[in-house]
């Protein structure tokens, strides 16, 4: 399982938690602090918050994650903090964790690639699989600057924890971060699919459902006699098939387990086989 930590007050990201999302807006404010108030505002923060300067984590960028001396000095901070790991390799990346681990545990990663926008082929959602064997303590994310949803809500999928994409007001606006972000509607669609595919993924544990009782109901198959079988008979495969059949006898499943056994009643074909019929299988039918 790997590490939960509160990366806001009362907001955990980690384990069976939902998907931290973030949406930064960099540079695409274009000076303007009315535009950069207007972003702020289509992600649902408060300007006054980030004016007391009070973060509740820090964001370490793709271009000072190999800075060891700043990664030193913010881990010791104490705050819990997101590494982005564009432009990195992966021995550097490991060397980033030796480093912040003994100062400060509460830390996650992001699989980023820094281009703009981010072609498919170069994105790597693996690198995910990858930091989620190599570092199975601390919660691993997405830093996506691609175009559009998808790539996010599969890297989503592939279990990451913190998701992050930049937004602009207007993809036209001049400056190659634009045409990679999200504007407000693409954003709020994403906030959609991520809670939807986290439902999706659901239980690991596979067995009929309730809500597949009524499908098996009307299309579960039975064991069903392929010929008449008189009592006594010791069954064999060639007198077995599968069917669809009222009522409901033994499952599909258990057809080779029957073979080798004696029937105890006379079935006729296309009869279902029920355990009560089969010697040794279930309760025996009275005689």
């Amino acid at each position: 399982m790997p590490l939960e930590l509160e990366l806001c007050p009362g907001r955990w990201v980690g384990g069976q938690h939902p998907c931290f999302i973030i949406a930064e807006i960099g540079q695409n404010h274009q000076g303007d602090l009315e535009v950069a108030k207007r972003l702020i505002r289509t992600a649902k923060m408060a300007v006054e918050f980030l004016h007391e300067l009070n973060v509740p984590f820090f964001k370490v960028g793709s271009g000072d994650t190999n800075n060891f001396p700043y990664l030193e000095k913010t881990a010791k901070k104490g705050r819990p903090m997101v590494i982005s790991s564009g432009m990195q390799s992966m021995a550097t990346m490991k060397q980033v964790y030796q480093i912040v681990k003994p100062l400060n545990p509460n830390f996650c990663f992001l699989q980023c690639t820094s281009a703009y926008p981010l072609q498919a082929e170069d994105v790597n959602l693996r690198v995910i699989s990858e930091y989620q064997k190599l570092f199975p303590d601390i919660p691993i994310g997405y830093s996506g600057h691609e175009t559009g949803i998808a790539i996010s809500v599969a890297a989503v999928a592939l279990g990451a924890k913190v998701l992050e994409r930049h937004i602009t007001l207007d993809k036209t606006w001049k400056g190659s971060d634009h045409s990679a972000s999200l504007e407000p509607g693409e954003l709020a669609e994403l906030v959609r699919s991520v809670r939807l595919v986290e439902r999706a993924l659901g239980s690991p544990t596979k067995q009929m459902l309730p809500c597949e009782m009524a499908c098996n109901e009307k299309l579960g198959k039975s064991v069903v006699a392929k010929v008449r079988i008189p009592e006594g008979t010791v069954l064999t495969l060639d007198m077995l098939t599968v069917k669809v059949s009222e009522p409901k006898g033994c499952p599909p499943e258990d057809i080779f387990n029957l073979v080798g056994k004696k029937i105890l009643v006379t079935v006729e074909e296309d009869d279902t086989i029920i355990e009560e019929s089969v010697e040794n299988h279930g309760k025996k039918i009275k005689s």
